[in-house]
């Protein structure tokens, strides 16, 4: 029964992330950070599958899970292929929504920190530097939300550099919504 409970929080959550990538996001080049904000900065510079590059610069991550982090990788490596092959197949409804972009920076980022939230509540993430969050977390006790906030800073600057102000600007109101969502439903974890 658990199996199957957690499978659904994965494709829930997967699904929330990357209707809030696709739905506010994409529309004006906003980015998310960790690994998913870099398969979003190769989207929009160089037209390529966000999802498949995630997966790509996943690799090292899952690798260094692989030999410190078993139960990581396990657990995570199902929410990182379910992410980003939702991420890929919803992609054509970056279309769909127009609103100013500060809102649809604020409803994507709530969409994509509920999404991670949800997963984490259930020992999976979609991998990345929310991987990275979670093993530092573990080690030191600080709040996952927290941790992806910092971590998530340096995609957002490279990011701005490569896109623009807007950019910039409006994927810092994104990551700070994500982070705020994420430690919301994540205050309750007991890290051990």
């Amino acid at each position: 029964m658990y199996f199957i409970k957690k499978s659904i929080v994965i494709v829930v959550g997967s699904i929330l992330v990357s209707l809030g990538i696709n739905l506010f996001l994409a529309p004006y080049e906003v980015l998310d950070g960790s690994i998913i904000g870099l398969g979003l900065i190769s989207n929009y510079i160089w037209g390529l599958q966000a999802g498949f590059i995630i997966i790509l610069l996943s690799i090292p991550v899952f690798i260094i899970a692989w030999i410190y982090y078993r139960d990581y990788f396990f657990n995570s490596l199902h929410g990182l292929l379910v992410t980003s092959f939702f991420i890929d197949i919803l992609e054509p409804f970056d279309t769909l929504v127009h609103i100013n972009p500060i809102y649809s920076s604020i409803l994507g980022g709530v969409l994509i920190g509920l999404g991670i939230g949800i997963m984490l509540r259930f020992k999976t993430s979609t991998g990345g530097t929310d991987l990275i969050a979670q093993f530092i977390s573990d080690k030191v006790g600080i709040n996952v939300g927290i941790l992806i906030i910092l971590i998530d800073s340096v995609v957002i600057i490279v990011g701005g550099l490569l896109l623009s102000y807007d950019t910039f600007f409006l994927s810092i109101i994104t990551i700070l919504v994500v982070g705020m969502t994420t430690s919301f439903f994540t205050k309750n974890i007991v890290q051990t």
